[in-house]
């Protein structure tokens, strides 16, 4: 024991008055930004089928597909003799792969697409420009008719017309514009899109929307005659919109479908491009809604010398990646208010990339962009937004082959869980890479969702909240991985495939940590926003 006596007087005397003069000093813990999810402003709202998908018309056809990238030692197996059968106009044969077509009654197919209803369903594509519709009960022909590069049965498009109303997903789609429908003048005529519109009503389905055919801006591409430019779209829509306005009355006439004007995609070599600003000069009257298409880039697979250079993922999480579909949307909005202002907005093809999507498509490090962008197109008043595709190649939502569930898919089904149709603002971020939206909360009058992407790899950041909430996040052990933990446990298909509860977990009001490349959904049930009510 030490003493005043042991210690010694004078060093005992210093010890006090240092004692006097010195203060212990604890850091200070800074304070975390705070939100306020009950005064969050309502800024817009969505369609009610804001995210929706893509069939492409090639798959319910059968026909050749963006082919599957290598894998080091397989050789590709052998094809049928339908593969044969014609590509898009200029493309190099070998980025395709035929597929069989596909099996739209599949028990889990349809689980899983209904889990994202309601929804869009758009059945088109490139393919969809040049098929023939066999409107009999007879067996399809051995080719397609002069004019046509493939044939849709009564059967597959009755399989498609079943799927729409089985998964709660209205149907989209586009109609051909190939020779085969074109009169001596070359002048587009109703020849296939009457027989499809009347056998679609015969059967009791509807087609809420369509576009007059998939992606003008490449015309020549996508099947059009040679030569083909603004002032023939022009006499096209002019032949087509009467047309539809005495068939459908009801069918929402969506336009002009253009895709790559925007700069994301670069230059395209040898791909003669249509200015939509001219489209849209000679077209005149009829649109319902100003319809455009948004890949950031081509993937690895059509990556061609004079082409923007492909993406890496290590860009995958850059602001630069993430911001391009907010670029995209700008262009296309400022020719929507030129040509057809107080239309809607919708995103009617869009994916990781063109062409199939890079060999990381389907892992987890895209369902930052899948999310982000499904963000920033809601708050610029975006109403729809279809990704391609559901189940084909490798930016779909599921694996073509097993159908099971990829990152993305997860990541659509919790937005369809938590995001309502009224965006709100939910203020400032406090950091650059954390990115923060809101809706009002699905199903809880008052409630609001607020979705936070953490795109920086290595620092975690932290918010204030003021009221208790349910969290659900999304990590990954592997980020170019296909498995993703929802609050730490995998996400995964149960035995006879009935899909996870996702349940959230209860998170206490105070300080919420993001970590480094995670995505987390906040449900505040109790936030008392009156714009939620």
């Amino acid at each position: 024991m030490i003493t005043k006596k042991s210690f010694g007087a004078t060093a005992f005397s210093t010890l006090i008055v240092l004692a006097g003069t010195i203060s212990l000093t604890i850091p200070a813990v800074a304070a975390a930004p705070s939100i306020a999810p009950a005064t969050m402003p309502r800024i817009g709202t969505v369609s009610e089928r804001y995210q929706s998908f893509n069939i492409e018309m090639v798959e319910i056809t059968g026909g050749r597909f963006w082919a599957p990238y290598k894998k080091p030692g397989a050789t590709a197996a052998p094809e049928p003799e339908k593969a044969k059968m014609s590509v898009p106009a200029g493309m190099d044969p070998s980025l395709y792969r035929y597929r069989a077509p596909i099996d739209l009654s599949n028990p889990r197919l349809r689980k899983l697409a209904a889990a994202l209803g309601p929804a869009y369903v758009r059945v088109s594509g490139t393919w969809a420009n040049s098929t023939y519709f066999q409107d009999s009960d007879a067996p399809a022909p051995a080719a397609p008719p002069a004019g046509f590069k493939s044939v849709l049965t009564r059967q597959q498009w009755r399989g498609v017309v079943d799927f729409s109303k089985a998964v709660d997903a209205e149907l989209v789609t586009s109609f051909a514009v190939s020779a085969g429908v074109r009169d001596a003048n070359g002048i587009w005529t109703p020849v296939e899109a009457k027989k499809v519109l009347a056998y679609t009503k015969s059967i009791g389905g509807n087609i809420a929307a369509a576009e007059m055919f998939n992606e003008p801006t490449f015309a020549e591409i996508g099947g059009a005659p040679k030569g083909y430019d603004a002032a023939a779209y022009g006499r096209d829509f002019r032949a087509f919109v009467p047309f539809i306005k005495a068939a459908a009355p009801d069918m929402l006439i969506l336009g002009p479908g253009s895709v790559g004007e925007g700069g994301a995609l670069g230059s395209m070599p040898g791909m003669h491009l249509l200015r939509s600003e001219d489209m849209l000069k000679e077209e005149g009257p009829g649109l319902d809604a100003f319809s455009y298409h948004f890949y950031g880039s081509v993937s690895l697979r059509c990556a061609r010398p004079g082409m923007i250079a492909p993406r890496t993922p290590e860009e995958a999480l850059s602001e630069d990646w993430l911001s391009r579909t907010d670029r995209e949307e700008t262009f296309y909005a400022a020719l929507r208010d030129r040509f057809t202002p107080g239309k809607p907005m919708w995103l009617t093809e869009t994916g990781e990339t063109a062409c199939g999507g890079d060999p990381w498509a389907a892992d987890f490090i895209d369902s930052f962009r899948y999310l982000d962008q499904l963000g920033r197109l809601a708050k610029r008043g975006v109403q729809v937004v279809m990704h391609n595709t559901l189940s084909a190649s490798d930016y779909g939502l599921l694996d073509e082959n097993t159908l099971a569930p990829r990152p993305n898919y997860w990541s659509a089904l919790l937005w369809r869980k938590m995001m309502g149709t009224t965006v709100l603002d939910a203020g400032a971020s406090p950091a650059t890479d954390l990115h923060l939206y809101a809706h009002c909360l699905r199903g809880h009058p008052g409630g609001v969702a607020l979705l936070a992407i953490n795109a920086d790899r290595a620092s975690a950041h932290e918010i204030e909240t003021p009221v208790r909430s349910e969290r659900y996040t999304l990590t990954a052990k592997d980020l170019m991985g296909t498995n993703v933990d929802l609050n730490g446990s995998e996400l995964k298909l149960g035995a006879d495939d009935p899909l996870p509860s996702m349940t959230g977990r209860p998170t206490k009001a105070g300080r919420v940590e993001f970590a480094p490349a995670s995505i987390t959904f906040l449900a505040f049930p109790d936030a008392g926003n009156a714009s939620c009510r």
